[in-house]
């Protein structure tokens, strides 16, 4: 049972939450509602209400989905952020509002609709067809009744029925798509010029007063969040190697005679051979005519050794290399029986052996080439031997650090420095660590900022983050544990001190307000520019600067913004060329418009529109049926929602 499980985890969670949702919601909700007080109502949805209990029930159910879907870490503050729970509390509002609906117009499906729909499950088919076998052994491996699992299905599909045919019927009119081809198609024949903003950067000039008058605008986008100081302890194969005693001579040359294959290359030979088979069980008669036509054999193949592959062909008793004048092909030393081995490998390069007794009969060979052993003696190496085993060693002292920082770590939870004693590894400490990531170096009063530490892109493991924005980690100044950033690397962290959100001062973001003020400045004289030509273009002036003509339509617009597309399809065309312009993130651009080509309708191109479009009518009129069921039913979120949504504290 526990192996179909493990080999059908993703089809086990479906199963799961196919059963589970719909049977809560629909059979459990409502009981739960009347058992709880109405103290902890956060949402009223009709005659029921979603209470404080149950949201943070699906909050920690989300949660814990999150953390076994990202085994690598996530960071909690912002899957767990009040924008995070808001959208959580709306989906269960959508939710309950279409039990209700489901539950007031009495939705029921059959016993053929349930069928059917189970059948078409992917989990439960072999080679594409529904298996009842199968159906019935997830089920069971899962510890599901059958009975159960089709209730759940029936209330899902009858949940699917309240907002399903609103989505299915919507549709675009064909008058409609085809007015919006003929809008996508339009297009004009344009040219370009941009006043570059860098172009501009020399000529502006920046004063201290500037500098200030930017910092004191700009404070709160500056503020830097709360940020934490820690120590830590990394143990990675570097640190682990670091102490690892030099190995011997006799250790290495060990290791090199057991893992010789990986350096050296076996002699081999590429031979032929004729057989004279001998029966399993033969008498003593048979095996010496056997014996006696092999010498025979021998003779002949040893007296004409060009003739060998003829001779293999016209006697060999061996159907399968026969054929092809008795070829072997290479053989490595150490793959075969003793007894041939030593024979063949005593012969030189067009050697024809005697007669040579083996398993299966007697063997006449014929060397056909010879490769010697090749590959690298011990001393040449030597020092590919030396860092393997070093390796070895280290990844073994690892495991056991490993092991021990652990322990440290926890029986020593004040403080790192025991652990790092007894193991050897250097103390360090570093500055500026926020929820969301590292603060830039420039940014802190320090010389030890995590962002310019060599062990910066562990440290901004979301990870690493979590644990020492753990708020017992933060408040007791204790261990905050030991996190396994890959199999080879761990670090053990402490808070030992925790900066509230601040404003850097000034100099700490002069260079950043500097360089912002050219750049807003170069924009402006790069806006002027433009404007100023835009202006004599359409006084009459020539045209001079501007790129090579290219075309441009709302479905195609290389080397253009929406904005600057929008002025250029709007623009009348009656009299050309016409001139438009519009400021850009690099500058300024002015479009000269030299000709226009009408849209057409039923444009293949754009086939995979249609479909898009109908989508997006879907999802916009079952928002707006959604929403009108929520008005119907005076859905109203409590005061007592917001507590719930802006609460401290983890989920775990």
């Amino acid at each position: 049972m526990f192996e179909i499980i493990r080999k059908n985890q993703r089809i086990m969670q479906l199963v799961l939450l196919v059963l589970i949702l719909p049977s809560f919601v629909l059979i459990g909700v409502s009981g739960y509602s009347n058992y709880v007080s109405g103290d902890s109502d956060i949402v009223k949805v009709g005659d029921g209400a979603i209470t404080a209990q149950e949201f943070d029930r699906a909050r920690r159910m989300q949660l814990d989905e999150m953390q076994r879907s990202n085994p690598a870490g996530f960071d909690l503050a912002q899957a767990d952020s009040p924008a995070s729970r808001r959208q959580l509390l709306e989906s269960m509002i959508d939710q309950r509002v279409q039990i209700d609906e489901a539950t007031r117009a009495r939705f029921s499906v059959s016993d053929a609709a349930l069928r059917d729909a189970i059948a078409t499950m992917p989990q439960f088919q072999e080679n594409g067809v529904f298996s009842p076998s199968l159906y019935n052994q997830v089920l069971s491996s899962a510890g599901i009744s059958v009975r159960d699992f089709e209730q759940s299905q029936r209330g899902q599909l009858a949940l699917d029925r309240v907002l399903g045919p609103v989505g299915a019927t919507a549709a675009m009119l064909p008058s409609v798509m085809n007015r919006l081809e003929i809008a996508l198609t339009e297009e004009r024949g344009v040219r370009t010029r941009t006043f570059l903003a860098r172009s501009f950067e020399d000529q502006v000039q920046v004063t201290e007063a500037d500098l200030q008058a930017w910092y004191d605008k700009n404070k709160a986008a500056l503020e830097l969040p709360e940020q934490v100081s820690a120590e830590y302890l990394l143990l990675d194969e570097q640190a682990a190697s670091a102490d690892v005693a030099k190995p011997t001579d006799e250790q290495l040359k060990q290791y090199y005679e057991q893992n010789k294959a990986r350096y050296v290359q076996p002699g081999r030979v590429n031979l032929s051979h004729i057989l004279v088979s001998l029966p399993a069980g033969a008498s003593e008669a048979q095996r010496e005519a056997a014996q006696a036509k092999a010498r025979e054999l021998a003779e002949k193949a040893q007296a004409d050794k060009n003739a060998f592959a003829d001779l293999a062909r016209s006697s060999s008793e061996d159907g399968g290399s026969a054929r092809d004048g008795g070829e072997l092909g290479w053989i490595t030393k150490g793959s075969w029986p003793a007894v041939l081995e030593n024979a063949v490998f005593s012969l030189n390069k067009g050697d024809v052996s005697g007669v040579i007794e083996g398993p299966s009969g007697f063997h006449i060979f014929k060397i056909n080439d010879v490769q010697a052993e090749q590959g690298e003696s011990f001393e040449q190496a030597r020092s590919k031997v030396e860092s393997e085993v070093r390796k070895q060693l280290a990844a073994e002292r690892f495991a056991d650090m490993a092991t021990k920082l652990t322990n440290l770590v926890y029986d020593n939870e004040e403080n790192l420095q025991a652990a790092a004693s007894a193991l050897g590894l250097t103390l360090k400490n570093v500055d500026g660590i926020t929820r969301q990531g590292l603060v830039p170096a420039g940014h802190i009063d320090s010389d030890k900022a995590a962002a310019a530490s060599a062990d910066a892109a562990v440290l901004d493991d979301s990870r690493v983050r979590q644990a020492l924005f753990n708020p017992t980690a933060m408040s007791s100044r204790k261990n905050a544990g030991v996190v396994e950033i890959s199999p080879d690397t761990l670090i053990a962290v402490r808070v030992t001190d925790v900066k509230p959100a601040h404003v850097p001062a000034l100099d700490k973001v002069r260079n950043q307000a500097r360089e912002s003020l050219v750049r807003e400045r170069s924009q402006e004289l790069a806006v002027q520019a433009g404007e100023q030509q835009l202006e004599q273009l359409k006084g009459g002036a020539a045209a001079e600067g501007f790129s090579k003509q290219f075309a441009v339509s709302r479905a195609a617009f290389p080397e253009m913004d929406e904005a600057l597309l929008n002025k250029v399809l709007a623009a009348p065309v009656d009299k050309l060329p016409a001139y438009v312009g519009a400021a850009q993130p690099q500058g300024y651009t002015v479009v000269e418009i030299v000709s226009h080509e009408p849209g057409k309708a039923g444009n293949p191109g754009l086939g995979l529109l249609t479909a898009q479009l109908n989508q997006a009518l879907a999802r916009s009129e079952t928002e707006a049926v959604l929403q009108a069921m929520r008005e119907d039913l005076k859905v109203q979120v409590l005061p007592e929602a917001e507590k719930e949504l802006t609460a401290s504290g983890d989920a775990e």
